[in-house]
């Protein structure tokens, strides 16, 4: 099936515009739902209220020229309405953008966080970042109400290829670089470096928190999955079985399973906690052999990302398509078009697909399916329980594996 097209916000162009460097590597949504962001290339940031973006599309039609005179989004007047009227804000971050993330003081859940002793924001103030990781190693923190530069972070010595905020609220930043390193950041330190996590070999390409942010993983120029604890800044385990580097990652909702999208043309889902594939989702057909993995260049997956609900990943790759599987099913349940797309993130409801592409961004509906009610009480079980306990519990073998995601 064809995804239904919901909307485009379209790059600006003029006659000195080349396409080099327009390269759109990352789009974010802020956790409350309220803010996107994506790099439009050249340095600068396009950062506007997702409400008023819909309400375009809906009033507009699906095209949006990002600067267009009839559809430009009101700006900021004063900061004292910043809250109640949210405005579009253009940065310039001085160098090209590799990555974004928003980062919130307000936890999503219960925070895990003790240190309470809060120095530039306080605990629980309603406090929205955005973080952009830069081409020369920096990564420029700014507010998002206000649009200002609040931090500059320097210890990266090359290309932030990616960024995470821990989901409690603690306000924790993980970036992943080319150094071959990923930093922890506490921002509400003052940007304060916690630790660097040392042990991939080459380029780091992506990082993701787990729901509860206990755990991270890490992806990189190289087959193996890197997983690390979070209370002890310490390496778990390392999955196996991708043939090529790994280019992006991202946790379910429940935390019980991972995703990652490699150039060997496949996506895993992975129970990370005991380092199972469950999944397959392959993007060439017949695969490629382990040998010449890295020969279907024209099949690389270069995004990959679960949807709210749990039940679906949406996938993008260099055969000019983006997938939207089902976690049960072999066969993508809808398809869309995209040419030299980059990067793909849900919209924090779940509805919407946002992928980027050369500067610009398309919108797609996602597949809507009620849950069942065993899946609902599967993700409530396993927010709260890892593999290993689930095992343990005293019910019968086939509640374990569909618990397990095995059926």
């Amino acid at each position: 099936a064809r995804s239904r097209t919901v909307g485009e916000l379209l790059a600006p162009t003029s006659p000195f515009d080349k396409k080099c460097g327009r390269e759109n590597w990352t789009v974010a949504f802020a956790p409350d739902g309220s803010y996107l962001a994506w790099s439009q290339g050249h340095r600068i940031v396009k950062l506007v209220p997702w409400a008023q973006c819909l309400n375009n599309f809906l009033l507009h039609g699906t095209k949006n020229g990002a600067n267009a005179a009839g559809t430009r989004l009101p700006r900021q007047s004063s900061e004292g309405s910043q809250k109640n009227k949210p405005c579009e804000h253009v940065i310039d971050c001085g160098d090209i953008v590799w990555s974004l993330a928003f980062g919130s003081s307000v936890p999503e859940k219960q925070s895990r966080c003790v240190n309470i002793e809060w120095h530039r924001f306080k605990f629980g103030q309603d406090q929205l970042l955005l973080a952009t990781g830069l081409n020369n190693g920096r990564i420029k923190i700014w507010d998002v109400y206000t649009g200002k530069l609040l931090l500059n972070l320097m210890d990266h010595t090359e290309v932030v290829r990616d960024l995470t905020f821990a989901p409690d609220g603690s306000l924790i930043l993980v970036s992943a670089s080319r150094d071959k390193t990923l930093r922890v950041w506490d921002l509400k330190d003052d940007g304060n470096m916690m630790k660097v996590l040392r042990g991939h070999p080459n380029w780091v390409y992506g990082c993701a928190f787990s729901p509860d942010s206990s755990i991270l993983c890490s992806v990189g120029a190289s087959k193996a999955v890197f997983l690390w604890d979070m209370d002890k800044y310490s390496m778990l385990r390392k999955l196996e079985g991708h043939h090529n580097d790994v280019v992006a990652c991202e946790f379910s909702p429940d935390g019980a399973l991972l995703a990652t999208a490699s150039y060997d043309t496949r996506v895993y889902v992975w129970d990370p906690h005991v380092g199972v594939i469950l999944r397959e989702f392959g993007h060439l057909f017949p695969p490629p052999t382990p040998i010449f993995a890295g020969g279907a260049n024209d099949r690389w997956v270069r995004s990959v990302c679960f949807s709210h609900d749990g039940l679906h990943v949406a996938s993008l790759a260099d055969d000019k398509m983006v997938r939207f599987w089902r976690i049960d099913e072999e066969y993508p349940v809808q398809v869309a078009p995209l040419n030299n797309g980059l990067c793909c993130t849900f919209s924090t409801d779940g509805s919407v697909l946002a992928a980027g592409q050369d500067g610009s961004l398309y919108f797609w509906a996602t597949p809507s399916q009620v849950s069942s009610l065993q899946h609902l009480c599967r993700m409530a079980i396993r927010r709260v329980m890892p593999t290993s306990q689930v095992k343990n519990l005293p019910i019968p073998g086939k509640v374990v594996e569909f618990l397990c995601y095995q059926i």
